[in-house]
């Protein structure tokens, strides 16, 4: 696809000015107004500065992956389907740029995987979404294989929710048994890190778990001031708003008569 050729070289000025229409056909798609304005401006300014780091240098691992996390953060904010694939296939393609020099690395198969989600969710419903859900599946047991602990046991935790999300097979992979494992899995790997317990609390939610959804959310609240201290600065500030707003609806949901309701659905 002309994306990905597009990352063999760097100085062909076709290539170039390829760019620079893609992405002045991003900042169209993404023209819109956020609910969270701040957090789209810095996810957006994120995405022009590793994009131009990537580009000048396309063969430098660091380079690559931080452009395709960039990537996965700025799809987050697209208010389209086309804005959203658009994005994340520029976010794919840096990972199999960098796969192709890399096989092993940690951050390609994990950022591809995520990219291929979003890209999966503005597919669906189709029958190529669902074909993605292995690859992303794939992608991100590779991930885990290589380094569990990547990104606060990330592939774990992302294969749970894969398979909580997912149709049930023969449709597709969905398991609330997998689901179940990963997700307590990652809460084991890195139980300091809130994403890991607000995955978990969601789903015993979703699968009417309220016994077990209580006990973890205290344990979320026992950890809550630490995790403040640990996971600090301006690159946290869109975490904090999203876990705060999801400890509160999972408190509420608790509170509430059994069986009412669902939990939100988590972000990445």
């Amino acid at each position: 696809m002309p994306i990905v050729n597009s990352l063999n070289r760097r100085t062909a000025p076709g290539r170039l000015i390829a760019a620079a229409f893609l992405t002045a056909i991003v900042e169209i798609l993404f023209a819109g107004e956020s609910l969270h304005q701040i957090f789209a401006d810095r996810a957006r300014t994120e995405f022009h500065r590793t994009q131009t780091a990537f580009q000048s240098n396309p063969n430098d691992p660091t380079a690559a992956w931080q452009f395709a996390c960039a990537c996965f953060d700025y799809a987050d904010f697209a208010t389209n389907e086309t804005g959203r694939a658009t994005v994340a296939n520029l976010g794919i393609a840096a990972c199999r740029h960098l796969l192709a020099r890399e096989s092993n690395s940690v951050p390609g198969h994990y950022y591809l995987a995520m990219n291929l989600g979003h890209l999966a969710q503005a597919e669906a419903p189709s029958i190529a979404a669902y074909k993605l859900v292995r690859e992303i599946e794939r992608e991100f047991k590779t991930a885990a294989e290589l380094d569990v602990n990547f990104n606060h046991a990330g592939a774990v935790r992302n294969l749970g929710r894969l398979y909580r999300d997912a149709p049930d097979w023969p449709v597709s992979i969905g398991s609330r048994r997998r689901a179940r494992e990963n997700l307590e899995q990652a809460v084991k790997l890195a139980p300091d890190y809130p994403e890991n317990h607000l995955s978990l609390i969601e789903s015993q939610l979703q699968w009417n778990d309220r016994h077990g959804a209580e006990n973890e959310l205290t344990t979320l609240d026992a950890l809550w001031p630490s995790a403040q201290t640990n996971f600090t600065g301006e690159a946290w500030a869109q975490s904090w708003d999203d876990w705060s707003t999801r400890r509160e609806a999972a408190r509420k949901k608790l509170e509430g008569p059994a069986g009412s309701g669902k939990p939100p659905k988590p972000s990445h």
